[in-house]
C-alpha cells in the first residue's frame, strides 16, 4: 500500500514539474493540463495540486479551453463558425475522449469554485451553461449509443432461450381440443379431450441485449450525467429506449397489448392460443430479458445502486404489467370447464416466475404486489371453475344416447379427470383440505387422502349416479342395461389406464366389474325371456292332440317374430368395446341356441313333413348363430331382407373356418372375466 502511494506521489510531482516548466507559454500549459487530465483521473485536478502555480488567470484559461471544446460540438451553436454536429463516439474516439475531459474540467470547476466576486459569478454562469450544453449533447449520444448497439432479437433467439423438458413447444393448432373432442369415439389412440402443457425452462439463459463494446461508453456518459445532477434525464433516456426494445420482444413473442375489456370479448379458442403464447412469454421475459436488463443496469449505472434500481423498474415495469394485465383479464373472465387447464398452466408458470420477480424487484414494489394479486385471481378462478364443473356434472340432465352408446358426459368427465390428475400438486395447494374419512361410495369408507383425490372420487360417484339416473329413461329394459354396461365399463377403463387407479383402488374396480356382470345377466333376461318362452314344452300337449300342430306352428311363428324384432333393434344398438360386444354375443348364443336346437330337434320333424313347413321353421341353429354376430354394431338390419345373404355366406364357409370360429368363441368364453 505504501509503495502504491509513493508511486502516485511521484506521478503527481512529475506532472507538476512539467506544468511549471511550461508556465512561460499559457496555451501550452492549458493543453498539457487537459492532456494529463485525460491520461489519468488522478491528474484531473492537477491545477489544485500545484503549489501556488495555478492562479485565477490559469483557472479561467483552462475553463475557456474546456468551454470552447463543448461549444464546438454544440449542435445548436449556429452562431459559432466552428460549430459542428459530429458524432465523435462513432467517428472519432479521440474527439470523444477530449470532450469527456472538457466535461470533467467543467464539473470540477462548478464543484470547487467559490463565488466571491461578480467575475466569479460570471464564470459560474458560463460553466453552468456549458455544462447544460454538454449534458444535452451527452444525453443525445447516450440515446444514440443505446439504439445503435442494441442487439437485434428475433423469434429464434428468444425461443431458443428456453428449453422444453418433456417436449418441444409448438403453436400448432389442436394442442387443446374443443369440448366436442371428448365426445368422439375413442377408437383411435389419442382421441378425446387433449391438452398440451406449456414448455418448461431448462435453466438460466443469458442473451446479450447491448453489444459488449458499447457498455463502457454508456457507463462513461452515465457517470458524468449523474455527477452533474442529470441522473433523471439519463434514466429517462435509458428507460425509454430499453422499454421500446422490450415492447418489440413481446410483439415477437406474440403478446399483443389488450385492455381487460378487450380480452373479455375474445372467444375462447383464440384466447387460448394467446394464453399459450403468454405462458411462453412469461418464461422468456422473466428468466431471460429481465435478468439481462438487471445485469445491464448494474453495468451502466454501477456507481449508484439506487439509480440501478430506478432505471430497471422504469424500464421493465410496463412490460411486466402488460403481461400481468392479460393474466388478470383471463382470471376474471367467464368460467367454463374448458378453461381450467389453461388457467392452471398460467398459474403454475406465474408461481415459478414470482420467485424470480421477487429477486429482481424489492418486495414492496408495485410489480410484486401485482403479481400476488394476479396469482390470487388465477387461483380463485381455477378453484371456482373446478367447483362449477362438479356442480355441472351433478346437474347435467341431457337424455341418454339412442342405442345405449357411451354418453358424451361420460367421455367428457373421464377425459377431463385424467388431465386433472396431472395437476394434482397444484390443485392440492389450492383446494381446501376437507378430505378426512368420507362416505364416498354406498357406505364404503375411504381413508383420508389428498384434497384433489377426495374431490375426484366424489366426482366419479356423481357421474355414476347421473348415468344410472339416465338409464331409467329407457323404455326398453334391455337397452337400459346395455347403456349401463357401456358407460361404467368406459369409466373403469379410464381409471385403470391412468393415475386415477391409484386414487380409486383395485377394490373399486372389482366392485364395478361385479355390477357389469349383474347387468349382463339382467340384459339376457330382459331381452331374451320372451323368445325363450316360445321354446318351452309346456302347453303343447301330445302329438295326437288335435291342437298340437296349431300350437307348434304358433310357437315357431312367435319365436321367429321375437328373434326378428330383437335382431332389428339390437343390431342398431352400439357396444363400442370389442371384448364386451363379443361376450354379449357368446352369452346369447349359449343361452338361445341350445334351447332352439333342442326344441327344433323335438318338434321340427312334425312341421317339416307337412305343407308350408319352411314358413314356420325359417332358421337353422347356424343361421341364428350367424345373425347374433350382427348385434351391437350400431348398424340396423332387417333380418327378412338378409336371409339369402346369410345362407349364402354360411354355405361358403369352409370346415376350417367353421372350426376356427368355434374355437374363438370357446377361447373368449373361457378367458374373459368382467
Amino acid at each position: 500500500m505504501a509503495t502504491t502511494m509513493e508511486g502516485q506521489d511521484r506521478v503527481l510531482a512529475t506532472a507538476q514539474q512539467i506544468v511549471k516548466s511550461l508556465n512561460m507559454n499559457t496555451q501550452a500549459t492549458e493543453d498539457m493540463i487537459l492532456i494529463l487530465s485525460r491520461f489519468d483521473n488522478r491528474l484531473s485536478n492537477i491545477s489544485d495540486l500545484m503549489d501556488g502555480g495555478a492562479d485565477d488567470s490559469k483557472t479561467r484559461n483552462q475553463f475557456d479551453r474546456a468551454e470552447k471544446i463543448i461549444l464546438e460540438h454544440d449542435p445548436g451553436g449556429a452562431g459559432n463558425p466552428s460549430s459542428r454536429n459530429s458524432l465523435p463516439w462513432e467517428e472519432c474516439p479521440e474527439e470523444a475522449s477530449e470532450y469527456l475531459a472538457a466535461v470533467d474540467l467543467i464539473i470540477q470547476l462548478t464543484e470547487g469554485l467559490n463565488v466571491e466576486s461578480e467575475e466569479d459569478d460570471d464564470v459560474m454562469d458560463r460553466a453552468e451553461n456549458a455544462l447544460q450544453l454538454a449534458m444535452s449533447r451527452l444525453e443525445d449520444e447516450f440515446r444514440h449509443i443505446l439504439i445503435r448497439n442494441t442487439v437485434p432479437l428475433d423469434a429464434d433467439r428468444l425461443y431458443g432461450s428456453v428449453r422444453s423438458v418433456s417436449r418441444s413447444f409448438t403453436f400448432n393448432n389442436g394442442e387443446i381440443g374443443d369440448v366436442v373432442e371428448s365426445f368422439r369415439e375413442d377408437e383411435q389412440e389419442g382421441s378425446g379431450y387433449h391438452h398440451e402443457r406449456g414448455a418448461s425452462l431448462g435453466g438460466d439463459f443469458c442473451v446479450d441485449l447491448i453489444r459488449v463494446e458499447a457498455i463502457e461508453e454508456l457507463k462513461d456518459i452515465a457517470d458524468r450525467m449523474i455527477r452533474s445532477g442529470y441522473e433523471k434525464e439519463c434514466c429517462q433516456v435509458y428507460s425509454n429506449v430499453r422499454r421500446d426494445v422490450l415492447d418489440e420482444c413481446l410483439s415477437i413473442l406474440g403478446v399483443e397489448r389488450h385492455s381487460i375489456e378487450e380480452v373479455q370479448r375474445i372467444e375462447w379458442k383464440i384466447l387460448d392460443e394467446k394464453a399459450k403464447k403468454w405462458i411462453l412469454a412469461i418464461k422468456v421475459v422473466v428468466r431471460v430479458l429481465l435478468f439481462g436488463e438487471k445485469r445491464l443496469c448494474e453495468q451502466v449505472f454501477n456507481e449508484s445502486e439506487l439509480i440501478q434500481e430506478l432505471c430497471f423498474v422504469e424500464t421493465t415495469k410496463g412490460c411486466v404489467m402488460q403481461l400481468l394485465n392479460f393474466g388478470e383479464a383471463v382470471a376474471i373472465g367467464v368460467r367454463s370447464s374448458e378453461k381450467l387447464f389453461r388457467i392452471l398452466d398460467m398459474y403454475e408458470v406465474l408461481v415459478d416466475a414470482s420467485q424470480d420477480l421477487e429477486a429482481l424487484y424489492d418486495s414492496g414494489e408495485l410489480v410484486c404486489s401485482e403479481v400476488k394479486g394476479v396469482l390470487k385471481g388465477l387461483s380463485m378462478s381455477a378453484v371456482g371453475t373446478f367447483v362449477e364443473f362438479e356442480k355441472a356434472v351433478k346437474a347435467e340432465t341431457s337424455k341418454p344416447i339412442h342405442g345405449g352408446d357411451i354418453h358424451p358426459i361420460t367421455r367428457y368427465v373421464m377425459n377431463y379427470m385424467k388431465l386433472l390428475v396431472d395437476y394434482s400438486d397444484t390443485l392440492n395447494s389450492l383446494l381446501p383440505d376437507d378430505s378426512g374419512s368420507s362416505q364416498i361410495d354406498n357406505g364404503e369408507c375411504v381413508a383420508a387422502i389428498s384434497p384433489v383425490g377426495t374431490r375426484l372420487q366424489l366426482l366419479i360417484t356423481s357421474l355414476e349416479s347421473n348415468i344410472e339416473e339416465k338409464s331409467t329413461l329407457y323404455e326398453d329394459g334391455a337397452m337400459r342395461y346395455i347403456f349401463l354396461m357401456n358407460n361404467i365399463l368406459y369409466i373403469i377403463q379410464k381409471v385403470k389406464d391412468s393415475e386415477l387407479r391409484t386414487l380409486m383402488g383395485d377394490q373399486w374396480i372389482r366392485k364395478r366389474r361385479g355390477k357389469i356382470r349383474q347387468w349382463h345377466t339382467s340384459y339376457l333376461r330382459a331381452a331374451w325371456s320372451k323368445a325363450l318362452l316360445c321354446l318351452k314344452d309346456e302347453g303343447i300337449g301330445g302329438s295326437s292332440s288335435a291342437s298340437f300342430k296349431v300350437i307348434l306352428k304358433e310357437r315357431f311363428k312367435n319365436f321367429n317374430l321375437c328373434f326378428e324384432d330383437i335382431y332389428r333393434l339390437q343390431s342398431a344398438w352400439k357396444v363400442p368395446d370389442n371384448q364386451l360386444r363379443e361376450e354379449l354375443r357368446i352369452s346369447i348364443s349359449e343361452k338361445v341356441l341350445p334351447a332352439y336346437r333342442a326344441f327344433l330337434g323335438r318338434f321340427g320333424s312334425q312341421l317339416e313333413s307337412g305343407r308350408h313347413g319352411g314358413k314356420y321353421i325359417k332358421y337353422s341353429p347356424d343361421d341364428l348363430e350367424n345373425y347374433v354376430m350382427d348385434l351391437f354394431e350400431g348398424k340396423p338390419f332387417v333380418l327378412n331382407n338378409n336371409i339369402k345373404r346369410k345362407s349364402s355366406r354360411l354355405v361358403h364357409l369352409s370346415a376350417d373356418q367353421e372350426k376356427e370360429k368355434k374355437n374363438r368363441i370357446l377361447i373368449l368364453t373361457g378367458a374373459v372375466s368382467l
